[in-house]
C-alpha cells in the first residue's frame, strides 16, 4: 500500500508525451458556479472597468427593504444608520469612514458601491463572501435612497403623496404572517401585574 499507482501534483510522468502528469484542462471549460457572463453584476464595474451606472434589475420596494435590511447588518455598524459614518463600532475608536452623504459619494455610480463592498477600501474590508452579488446591488440602491431622503424637499415629493407625510408607512402585505404581524416581530402584549 506504501507504494501505489498515482500520480502527485506536478510530478513527471512518462505516460503523456508532455511529460506532466497534471493535465490542462479541455478548451471551454468552466468551472462550476465561475461562468459570470456580466461581469458587471458581480463587481460593479464594466468592461472598461469603469462603475457600472445603472441597477441591472428593476427598483422596487422590496428591493429597498432588502437592501435596508443587509446595510443594517454589514454597513451600518461603521456608517450608522442614517449613514453618516458615526456607527457603534466608530464610537468604539474603529476607523471613522466617510459620510455616504458627501457631494462626491452622492454623485458616485452605484457601481462604485458595489465594487467597494466587494472589494473594500481603505479601512474597510471587502464583504465579497458575505454580501451576494445581488445584495452588493440592493445595498446600493438603499445607499441611493438614504442619499436622496437627507437632501429631499417638499417639491421632490410627489403631490398626491404630499397629504401621506408623517404617517406611518404600512408594510406590504407579502411581510405580514399570521399572529406576529410584520415578518420578525412580536406583536406587544398588555401588562397584567408587571408580567407581559
Amino acid at each position: 500500500m506504501h507504494n501505489q499507482p498515482k500520480y502527485k501534483p506536478l510530478r513527471e510522468t512518462v505516460y503523456y508525451p508532455d511529460m506532466r502528469s497534471a493535465r490542462p484542462l479541455v478548451a471551454g471549460t468552466v468551472a462550476r458556479g465561475q461562468l459570470r457572463l456580466e461581469p458587471g453584476f458581480y463587481t460593479g464595474l464594466g468592461s472598461d472597468q469603469q462603475p457600472v451606472t445603472t441597477l441591472p434589475f428593476s427598483l422596487t420596494r422590496k428591493v429597498l427593504e432588502r437592501g435596508r435590511e443587509r446595510f443594517d447588518i454589514y454597513c451600518a455598524p461603521c456608517h450608522a444608520e442614517t449613514g453618516d459614518g458615526d456607527g457603534v463600532i466608530v464610537q468604539r475608536g474603529y476607523l471613522r469612514p466617510p459620510s455616504l452623504h458627501e457631494d462626491r459619494l452622492r454623485k458616485a455610480p452605484l457601481g462604485h458601491f458595489v465594487d467597494v463592498v466587494t472589494n473594500g477600501l481603505g479601512g474597510m474590508p471587502d464583504y465579497s463572501q458575505q454580501v451576494s452579488p445581488e445584495d452588493r446591488w440592493n445595498i446600493a440602491a438603499y445607499i441611493r435612497a438614504l442619499q436622496l431622503s437627507q437632501s429631499a424637499t417638499i417639491a421632490d415629493v410627489p403631490e398626491d403623496q404630499r397629504q401621506n407625510l408623517g404617517k406611518p408607512l404600512l408594510p406590504p402585505s407579502e411581510m405580514i404572517h399570521g399572529k406576529t404581524g410584520v415578518t420578525g416581530m412580536e406583536p406587544s402584549k398588555p401588562l397584567q401585574d408587571g408580567k407581559r
